[in-house]
């Protein structure tokens, strides 16, 4: 466990970093030590997420039986676009060529096991608030996307692949899309068959605790 904290401690202390040096706006009526709090908090849960997205990857990495990555450029082609003009259903069942791009995506976190032979991509958010409409909308079709192109894309990269499938993780619970495409921080464990949140909470208390030193001074 030691050898995952120090892999996921650059990120957090990174974070920590630009909230100590975190400039605000004074507000008339917050004053200085308040609007100082209020802005490093906002800030401080906007980054979360991506402390978490590390903590998730990383340990999954401890896994042997695991093959774990992001993907910065996931390519996204015109006849994946078109298929999403169709049913979630539709889309579910189909499976493209990867290749051709007309935009691109950035995958937070893929995982091939190995024994299994299945290849699926997440994407990580914080899971604390709910989306509007429109982003619940964006978000979806953005997996559906990854869904219809990931076989194929693993097939690129040389991997054996039963399966794929793309599915989102709300961490702190509220989905704001809904099963089987989402997953909770409280569902991680049983779904990789690996012990996970534990790991990941122990990041969260350090990031908590060097947080609350910030807004102490």
């Amino acid at each position: 466990m030691s050898d995952f904290f120090d892999r996921v401690l650059p990120e957090v202390q990174k974070t920590i970093e630009l909230l100590r040096k975190k400039k605000f706006r004074l507000d008339p009526i917050g004053g200085e030590k308040y609007s100082r709090s209020t802005s490093v908090i906002s800030s401080a849960y906007k980054r979360h997420g991506s402390i978490i997205e590390a903590a998730i990857r990383e340990r999954l990495k401890d896994n042997d039986n695991f093959v774990v990555w992001d993907e910065r450029s996931f390519k996204v082609s015109q006849a994946a676009t078109n298929i999403l003009s169709g049913t979630d259903e539709d889309c579910l069942g189909a499976s493209l060529k990867y290749g051709d791009e007309v935009r691109t995506l950035q995958v937070d976190l893929i995982v091939y096991d190995k024994t299994r032979r299945t290849l699926r991509a997440y994407e990580v958010k914080r899971g604390n608030g709910s989306f509007d409409s429109g982003k619940k909308r964006s978000i979806m079709r953005d997996l559906l996307s990854t869904h219809v192109l990931l076989k194929s894309y693993g097939e690129t990269r040389g991997l054996k692949v039963d399966s794929a499938e793309s599915m989102i993780i709300f961490y702190y619970g509220i989905r704001s899309i809904p099963k089987p495409f989402s997953l909770t921080g409280d569902e991680l464990d049983e779904h990789f068959g690996f012990d996970l949140v534990s790991a990941v909470e122990l990041v969260n208390e350090y990031f908590k605790n060097s947080l609350y030193e910030i807004l102490q001074k």
